[in-house]
This record gives C-alpha cells, structure tokens and sequence, in this order.
C-alpha cells in the first residue's frame, strides 16, 4: 500500500479517513495484547501514514478537521462543518 491520495471529493476524502482512522484504532487495540505481530505492526504503520496523508489534503483543501491544527484564521467556523453532509 503506498502513502498517497488520489484526487477525490470532499465526501470521499472524509469516508477514507474515517476508515483509516478506524483501521488505526483497532490494530493498535490488537496490538496492545499481540505486541510483537510485525505483520500488524507494519500494517497499522501503512494506514497511519495514509491516514495522516489524507487529513492533510483535506486540510489544504478544506479546512481543519480538529482544534489541534493550525490556522491562520478563526473563520472555519463560519463554514460547514465536516460531519455535515451537503444538499444537492
């Protein structure tokens, strides 16, 4: 699995990092009682750095997903917010 997005829309960018982020969470959930499984080891790294990738390219192109990120304004509020979904 190789680290990069493709272009995609933003409800697609979004589904892909919640599945990323799930992915993440639960190997690291199997990985807290099979610590030495290099298989999930390595499998939990892929999808943290294609994780990490794609809340990167929906941050440039959208706005921040979380309070950590930094911004140079305070506008993204005004917009709508990640989680919801547009009306065609």
């Amino acid at each position: 699995m190789s680290c990069g997005c493709n272009n995609n829309s933003k409800e697609e960018l979004m589904k892909k990092i919640m599945a990323y982020r799930f992915a993440v969470i639960d190997i690291s959930l199997f990985l807290d009682t099979h610590p030495c499984d290099e298989k999930a080891l390595k499998l939990h790294n892929e999808y943290l750095c294609e994780l990490k990738e794609a809340i990167e390219k929906y941050e440039n192109e959208y706005g921040p997903l979380s309070i950590e990120t930094e911004m140079n304004s305070w506008k993204w509020v005004e917009d709508k917010w990640p989680w919801e979904k547009e009306v065609n």
